[in-house]
């Protein structure tokens, strides 16, 4: 079979024939007396081999090592292509990614492509520096590809960077929350509190869904960074956590302003003071009884009043004189507020 007809019904071309030739893969058995390549049954079969190790990957210095080597073992050449096609996919699965990225942020110009090639790469750098600059560069009319920022935001280590994180995200009217959310029922504690910090910057009706359901989470830093979110927007149900919070002495002041806050937008002070004075009695150190007595200088009403009065006879001199001071100030604030000063 002449070359022409051997190209036509293999599929391979004449050109890569010649190539096949020259480096010993498939020689024709023959030549015609016009010197032309004739190719016997036996070379077309060896064709059909080289091309069907091609399909597996192999290089055709590999191809021919395979079918000239007696002692040729395929097992260490097919695990070596098993391992870089595995490493070839993720390479194609990594940009798809990025593509796919690229195209939800729907750039509306090429500059807006490159820009958002840039904050992806930026993001992948080592330097905390960089990552937080390319963020905080995006002007507050770019698209953003939101599901890279998320994925960003629930993997950073660095403070900085992840509080620029929560600032690009917190420009997106919650976008994103919903994979934010995701990050709330992950089995890593850091990873849920990098997302209820993330959440926490969100002003939406559907964040504030997201925190309440942490209330209840394992990790203490979640359950207060939920609170002190929710108590913020005037949430009562952040008040167990919150009182939690100032006894286990964690971001405790904080936790008595927003307590004090809430006595504004909801009529619970007297519940709240209530439960602090049973918290008071049964605490059993004076830390504790002491963060307590501060905090109720933080709600209004007279159930607090009446409460520090009686605690400016306490056992403990240092509750004592702590509320004393307490009560004092309060009293000097109300006769400036009712001499009009």
């Amino acid at each position: 079979m002449l070359i022409g007809e051997v190209s036509r019904r293999c599929g391979v071309s004449a050109r890569m024939l010649r190539h096949y030739d020259r480096l010993g893969l498939v020689k024709p058995t023959g030549r015609t007396s016009g010197g032309y390549r004739e190719y016997s049954a036996d070379d077309i079969r060896r064709l059909f081999h080289v091309e069907s190790l091609r399909t597996l990957g192999l290089s055709l210095n590999e191809a021919k090592r395979a079918l000239d080597e007696p002692d040729f073992a395929p097992a260490d050449l097919v695990g070596d292509l098993i391992r870089h096609t595995r490493q070839r996919i993720a390479a194609e699965e990594e940009l798809l990614g990025k593509l796919e990225r690229v195209d939800a942020a729907s750039p509306a110009e090429w500059e807006d492509v490159l820009r958002i090639v840039g904050l992806l790469r930026a993001l992948e750098s080592e330097s905390a520096a960089r990552r937080q600059q390319a963020i905080l560069s995006q002007s507050e009319n770019s698209s953003l590809p939101v599901e890279a920022l998320v994925e960003a935001i629930l993997s950073e280590d660095d403070p900085n960077v992840a509080g620029a994180l929560q600032w690009s995200l917190a420009r997106v009217a919650g976008r994103g929350l919903a994979d934010l959310a995701n990050g709330l029922d992950a089995e890593e504690v850091d990873v849920r509190r990098r997302a209820t910090a993330a959440i926490a910057e969100i002003q939406t009706p559907e964040a504030t869904v997201q925190l309440r359901r942490t209330l209840d989470d394992s990790d203490a830093t979640v359950r207060g960074n939920a609170a002190l979110a929710l108590g913020s927007r005037g949430s009562v149900d952040s008040i167990p956590a919150l009182i939690e919070m100032v006894v286990e002495g964690r971001r405790d002041v904080e936790a008595a302003e927003v307590l004090g806050l809430l006595t504004t937008v909801s009529p619970s002070a007297d519940d709240i003071v209530e439960v602090m004075q049973d918290k008071l009695d049964n605490a059993d150190d004076s830390p504790t009884r002491l963060r307590i007595t501060q905090a109720l200088a933080e709600i209004p009403g007279t159930a607090a009043q009446r409460a520090l009065d009686r605690l400016t006879h306490d056992g403990d001199r240092t509750i004592a004189s702590t509320a004393a001071a307490i009560v004092n100030t309060q009293d000097r604030g109300r006769r400036q507020i009712g001499d009009g000063r």
